[in-house]
């Protein structure tokens, strides 16, 4: 048999819990100094602070053609995801095979169509080698 709280019981711990919450003042609990959001937003607190921040930052920039020139230079070394997979996985040949579709008449109504030239892929997907399968250079 399940024992249940009686329905007076309830109500009184969640009226409890109402007045605890309420017994508490906003000043004691948020305390707030002489400065409002505004002055911090604009900065009026610490100047030292402000410096030191600003200083901070002025260390960690780099003029930009010193970066542009470092990147050049190690490019060549620099590993990415596209040249892993380059890499590991390099596309077998397909070559193309160049159709020409001569001028005819095409439909019911016998539509004249000027002759073109259309490219298909030899293969219909594209193939990739597995790692270590093909060494020469593609």
């Amino acid at each position: 048999m399940k024992k249940t709280m009686p329905p007076c019981l309830i109500w009184i711990s969640v009226l409890c819990l109402v007045l605890a919450g309420c017994s508490t003042d906003k000043e004691t609990l948020l305390p707030h100094g002489e400065q409002t959001m505004l002055d911090i937003w604009n900065g009026a607190g610490s100047q030292g602070t402000q410096q030191q921040l600003l200083d901070a930052r002025q260390q960690l920039r780099r003029p930009l053609a010193q970066t542009e020139f470092a990147v050049s230079l190690e490019e060549p070394y620099t590993r990415t995801a596209a040249n892993e997979i380059r890499n590991l996985f390099p596309r077998l040949p397909n070559p193309d095979l160049v159709l020409y579709v001569y001028p005819h008449l095409s439909g019911t109504e016998q539509a004249p169509i000027p002759g073109y030239s259309t490219v298909f892929p030899f293969y219909q997907r594209v193939q990739y080698a597995l790692p270590g399968e093909r060494q020469e250079d593609l």
